[in-house]
């Protein structure tokens, strides 16, 4: 239940700009989830939201995505382990040089891409569950551009 409501929580600020715990547990309400400001808070601690200013000046909730000295050796790795990608509907599979499927997906995961909610690697191949068909092919063009630019 915890990480079906993780999942929402972040669906639900890319969304909405939500600017409070009470409008999130409102929201959250409304999906079905029925949640207190303390469990709100949680999860809030949990996935590591922060507040970032909107451009009317507002502060809203979004995901923490640090910036980091391991990003450019996760995109290296990205780039050099790559060989192609394709979708099926919600699942992103990448084709990676033999024995570096793990690495490729170790470093999908530590760049935290929101749209994905996890991933499996074999010898060469990465399975990638998506949150939907739309995140699958922007999670394709953030990757194509991370490779690019490696």
């Amino acid at each position: 239940m915890k990480l079906e409501r993780h999942s929402k929580i972040v669906e639900l600020i890319g969304k909405h700009d939500i600017t409070t715990q009470e409008e999130l547990a409102s929201y959250l309400n409304r999906e079905g989830f029925h949640v207190t400001q303390a469990t709100v808070s949680r999860d809030i601690r949990e996935l590591r939201l922060m507040k970032v200013q909107t451009s009317d000046g507002k502060q809203k909730y979004a995901v923490f995505h640090p910036q980091n000295d391991f990003d450019d050796k996760y995109i290296r790795i990205l780039h050099d382990s790559f060989l192609s990608m394709d979708m099926a509907q919600n699942i992103l599979v990448i084709k990676t040089v033999s024995g570096m499927a793990m690495a490729c997906a170790a470093a999908l995961d530590n760049l935290r891409f929101p749209e994905v909610v996890g991933s499996i690697a074999g010898d060469d191949t990465v399975m990638c569950a998506i949150r939907s068909v739309d995140d699958t092919i922007v999670l394709m063009d953030k990757i194509r551009k991370l490779i690019a630019a490696g």
